[in-house]
């Protein structure tokens, strides 16, 4: 590895044997030194103070810069031989490189093709692909001890493990085919390698990757659910906002605004009936927070964190309103930034299928993209599949339940705890987990105990039979049919096509009700919680070939208010991002992809701007503060003073707001209460001994000033939007002394907010094609194709994706045998 030499080796290996000596003679004895087999990586094993652990972690990581700078190039980097010879294809695949180290794999059949895209996955994202099915199966306090078994404990309840294998019998041959190809070849890639060549974070944590299951593929899945469709907590918080006054609830439960683009206004009045619920106290809401944060954690660690479930936009354009006259699809989804981001950018291609566009590390064939005739993208729905049941115990391992009292099912979960961060060495925790006929026991606090059920835990709806067909759809027609099959979280599918047709389909499964939409906790010793059977697919909402041209979603609700089943909206975004993104798009004709780019790119923030004008109209702050707000453009731009005073006045208003108004929350509060407050002068919402919203914005003015001047000191040419909203890309151990820093990949101001189109380092990448267009496809992720700190694909895309300006995704089979750099994947054995 370049700036590496022999005697930085040497070097290195002497300060680590030292320092290891001393922190163990100060922080407890070392059972073994050396290389020998008793002690393969320097382990020390002892019991030793939480302070000596921290020093000792110093030690271990200090290891890691020996393995840095051993290790080799990765199988595919600059080294990499034109030919391997791989044990488990049939026939050759060729894989060739682009210059972003993007993979176009091509091979003679669909075997080989996913057994060389899980080699090539591998090959760039492996640690990555095993956090992702450890989180999901509960098993990182193996690699990274007691202070994530709380998270284990958490995936464990779900017992996600088990209903992947029951999905897996489920499957269509073709796509478990596809499954154990892919699992094949990640295998074969693993097997390869060596101390040399294994990616860092294994060494640095001291174990390594376990054989790759097809089942490791489903499971990932349910990750992307948890990300997706998690909502029991609102049914908690509904549940105890009901004691405030009419009035404030009839504003809470209001999610119809102005600015709603709404694409579905339905024909049917939805049912009223709802159920009730108690109040939950706050131990108990505590307890539900305490697994939001466990949720936050876990998934932001593997990039799948989305706030508020705000996870996306995209539109398609018809024809009619291009200059091309050809549509134009465009899809960025925003999840939470991570090194390496959750996409993996490839072009797959054999005699059964030719598909390019984004896959998830540890999954097969493409998730977003194109293939020959078609074009696709996602945004989430935010539909209510998850219900919560309150349970009445009788305090002998029984539920009461409509047919009376129903033992629990119990099973025990042991997870292994790694027990010294220098040693591979685990001990078992037991967990005891209890299910009712509803779902496992998420939470059992002194004031109340309660049950799970949701879509994810059906095995019935698996997530990817669905893009296995869509990546071999030729028209609407076999898109809708593939889209039938879909049983992950409830996504805004929009389609486009060589002849020209455009179209939406909301697709998932939404369960319906006995009583009620699933908006408040039930009783499970009822059956009004029962679920009796899905939204059908024909009543799902869809659009095709819209007289209007144009179909924009990004979270927001997208039904009207005569849509029979209300609970397709019931966690649907504020339309702040839809709207902005409608405005730009359906006033103009003749649009090009460059303008689509400027528009993915758009960083005005609607309600700051609707906040600033506000302000400036009423004069409600000092005449510094009106100057600067008057003069705003409303974009959200790294040098703007005004766009971070807007931000904050916004914190503190919905801040006051909130805490005049419990048991309401301050996400609900800026969702639904703080733009509308404002504007209308709803003085029901003002903080006691407020007089008005004049008075409140003066009040906060004075704070924000005062804030500002503490957080960057006391020049307001400080004070600018860049300040604190930079590119975040963290790594899990980002964290480490000595190390970490190698997983650092950018730390740019950048343009953009939560509620404008561009939301910033949670774009997780950017998409923009023409049907029939396909080599000018524009395709680029935050950092870059490996997850190898050190190599050149690491963070290469980010001026890119920063800029909207990638080079084309090529596509046709001419101009990918152009590209630089190939290598051939053979049969092992064959004589050649």
């Amino acid at each position: 590895m370049a700036g590496c030499q022999g005697n930085d080796v040497n070097d290195l290996e002497a300060q680590i044997a030292n320092r290891g000596r001393r922190l163990a003679r100060r922080y407890g004895s070392v059972e073994c030194e050396g290389r020998s087999s008793a002690c393969p990586m320097n382990a020390a094993s002892n019991t030793i103070t939480s302070k000596g652990i921290h020093f000792m972690k110093i030690f271990s990581l200090l290891s890691l810069l020996v393995i840095v700078c051993l290790a080799g190039s990765a199988v595919f980097g600059q080294t990499a031989p034109t030919k391997l010879s791989v044990a488990g294809i049939s026939q050759d695949v060729m894989v060739r490189r682009d210059a972003r180290g993007i993979p176009y794999i091509e091979a003679a059949n669909d075997a080989d093709l996913y057994f060389a895209q899980g080699y090539v996955t591998a090959s760039d994202r492996l640690w990555q692909m095993d956090m992702l099915r450890r989180v999901v199966r509960g098993e990182t306090a193996e690699i990274f001890g007691q202070s994530a078994l709380e998270q284990d404990k958490r995936w464990r309840r779900f017992g996600f493990a088990k209903i992947a294998d029951e999905s897996y019998a489920m499957l269509s041959p073709e796509l478990r085919s596809a499954l154990d190809s892919y699992a094949r070849g990640v295998n074969a890639y693993t097997s390869s390698l060596d101390e040399n060549t294994t990616p860092i974070e294994f060494g640095n944590l001291q174990y390594r990757p376990k054989p790759w299951q097809a089942t490791d593929s489903l499971a990932i899945g349910k990750i992307l659910a948890d990300a997706l469709s998690t909502t029991w907590r609102d049914d908690l918080l509904r549940a105890q906002v009901q004691t405030l006054p009419k009035e404030k609830l009839a504003d809470l439960e209001n999610s119809r605004t102005p600015y709603d683009v709404v694409l579905f206004p339905g024909n049917q009045k939805a049912r009223t009936a709802t159920n009730s619920a108690m109040p939950p106290d706050d131990s108990l809401l505590a307890a539900a927070d305490r697994d939001a944060a466990l949720r936050k954690a876990s998934l932001e660690s593997v990039g799948l964190y989305a706030e508020g479930l705000a996870a996306s936009n995209n539109w398609v354009i018809s024809g009619k309103r291009t200059a091309t006259g050809k549509p134009i699809l465009a899809n960025d989804p925003h999840l939470s930034a991570s090194a390496p981001g959750i996409w993996y950018i490839a072009d797959i291609h054999s005699p059964g299928v030719h598909a390019a566009g984004v896959s998830v590390p540890g999954i097969p064939g493409i998730v977003l993209g194109h293939n020959e005739t078609i074009a696709w993208g996602a945004t989430n729905v935010g539909p209510d599949v998850q219900d919560i049941y309150s349970l009445e115990l009788d305090g002998k391992g029984s539920y009461r339940s409509p047919a009376g009292w129903t033992k629990f099912d119990v099973r025990t979960e042991k997870i292994a705890v790694r027990t010294n961060p220098l040693s591979p060495a685990t001990k078992d925790v037991d967990l005891e987990v209890r299910s009712s006929v509803q779902g496992p026991v998420i939470l059992d606090d002194k004031s109340g105990t309660y049950a799970l059920r949701w879509t994810a835990f059906n095995p019935e709806n698996n997530e990817f039979e669905a893009f296995y067909r869509v990546n071999r759809a030729k028209d609407w027609l076999s898109f809708k049919n593939a889209l039938r099959t879909y049983g992950g979280p409830a996504q805004n599918f929009v389609y486009s096509d060589t002849k020209g047709h455009i179209g939406w389909y909301a697709a998932g499964r939404i369960p319906i009700r006995r009583k009620g939409h699933g908006e408040l906790p039930y009783n499970a010793a009822a059956k009004d919680g029962d679920w009796t059977g899905y939204i059908p697919f024909e009543e799902l909402p869809h659009l095709y070939d819209p007289p209007s041209g144009l179909i924009v979603t990004a979270n927001q609700r997208t039904v009207g208010a005569n849509y029979k089943y209300p609970q397709f909206a019931s966690d649907a975004s504020a339309p702040w991002r839809a709207r902005r993104i409608f405005d730009r798009l359906s006033g103009r004709t003749k649009l090009t992809r460059q303008e689509v780019a400027d528009v993915q790119l758009d960083a005005f923030n609607i309600p700051l701007d609707l906040l600033a004008k506000e302000i400036v109209r009423r004069r409600a702050a000092s005449a510094e503060t009106l100057a600067l707000l008057k003069d705003w453009d409303g974009r959200m731009m790294p040098d703007s003073q005004a766009a971070l005073f807007a931000s904050e006045m916004q914190k503190c208003v919905t801040t006051e707001i909130t805490r005049a108004n419990p048991p309401v929350t301050y996400g609900v509060i800026l969702e639904r209460i703080t733009e509308r407050a404002v504007r209308e002068n709803l003085r029901r919402w003002l903080p006691a001994g407020v007089e008005s919203y004049d008075d409140l914005l003066r009040s906060c003015d004075g704070q924000v000033r005062v804030s500002l001047a503490r957080v960057f000191g006391a020049d307001p040419k400080a004070w600018v939007w860049g300040q604190t909203f930079t590119a975040v890309f963290p790594h899990p151990l980002v964290v480490a002394p000595v190390i970490g820093t190698k997983f650092i990949a950018r730390k740019d101001p950048l343009a953009g907010s939560r509620y404008s189109p561009n939301v910033g380092s949670s774009v997780s990448m950017r998409y923009i094609v023409t049907p029939g267009e396909w080599d000018a496809t524009s395709l680029v992720i935050p950092l870059g194709e490996s997850g190898r700190p050190g190599n050149e694909h690491f963070k290469d895309q980010f001026d890119l994706w920063r800029t909207n300006s990638p080079p084309p995704l090529v596509f046709n089979k001419v101009l990918v045998e152009k590209l630089p750099a190939s290598v051939t994947l053979s049969p092992a054995g064959r004589a050649d």
